[in-house]
């Protein structure tokens, strides 16, 4: 199954790092936030991925080009003209980047790079929010209901928008950011169907808009609940504030040994 992930947007409200380098880039720990992401998803036996590039793609792209050489001890032979690494890789993942446009919206970034998903069912994520969702059982759940979307669903911290979901876990309207509204809000981490492809319009559709807000209408969207850890990293406090638990050996996002 595929994993699609979003890291393409400017990423203004943490611009203290996002004037150098793309936010999935910004290092929680010694690595990028996107390798987090990753690393998410590959202990749960999900390893091929696609990357929507956009600001700075060019900056994930030579990461992940330069991935083997940075993290290898390795032999330059010049007189052969041959290069030897002398430690496999930490990783065993298929990474396809693709440049979704740097003014693309969300949805348009998932339409641009819906030639690469084969089967009929894959995976959305944000490049730069970390969890300790059960994977395996975020799927399991989206194949039993029969519909096209899932959405992990996490409690809000009072300045997301929100998901009303009835006791069949069936959601029944997307709003973005209402005023003085507490629920549960988009987590990201969704399990998708093909068909939700023709949901989003083009490049300047917002997948947390209409896209959303229509499969919510058409009663194809499901919420998967999560009340474990959940966290964005959407500015400077936030990201202190993942390196603070990093550090303190103790991330709870770290579900891999």
């Amino acid at each position: 199954m595929k994993v699609v992930i979003l890291a393409g947007g400017f990423g203004t409200r943490l611009s203290e790092e996002t004037d150098v380098r793309p936010k999935p880039l910004v290092e929680i720990g010694g690595r990028p936030i996107l390798w987090h992401v990753m690393k998410i998803y590959a202990e749960h036996g999900l390893n091929d991925f696609i990357i929507c590039c956009g600001y700075k793609g060019s900056s994930i792209k030579s990461y992940f080009a330069n991935y083997l050489l940075e993290s290898s001890n390795v032999v330059f032979n010049f007189k052969s003209n041959s290069t030897a690494y002398l430690s496999s890789s930490d990783i065993d993942w298929k990474v396809t980047l693709v440049d979704t446009g740097l003014e693309t919206m969300t949805g348009g970034r998932l339409r641009r790079v819906g030639e690469f998903i084969d089967g009929d069912t894959f995976c959305l994520t944000y490049g730069d929010g970390v969890s300790n969702v059960d994977i395996r059982a975020l799927v399991a759940f989206h194949a039993s209901h029969g519909k096209a979307a899932t959405v992990t669903a996490v409690p809000s911290p009072g300045r997301f928008g929100i998901l009303d979901i009835e006791n069949n876990q069936s959601v029944s309207r997307f709003h973005e950011k209402p005023d003085n509204e507490m629920g549960w809000i988009n987590g990201g981490f969704f399990v998708l169907n093909r068909k939700v492809l023709q949901y989003v319009d083009g490049d300047r559709s917002i997948w947390e808009r209409q896209p959303l807000e229509r499969l919510a209408a058409d009663g194809e969207l499901r919420a998967f609940r999560h009340t474990g850890f959940w966290r964005p990293m959407d500015t400077l406090r936030d990201k202190r504030e993942l390196e603070d638990l990093w550090a303190s050996g103790k991330a709870p996002w770290k579900t891999w040994p």
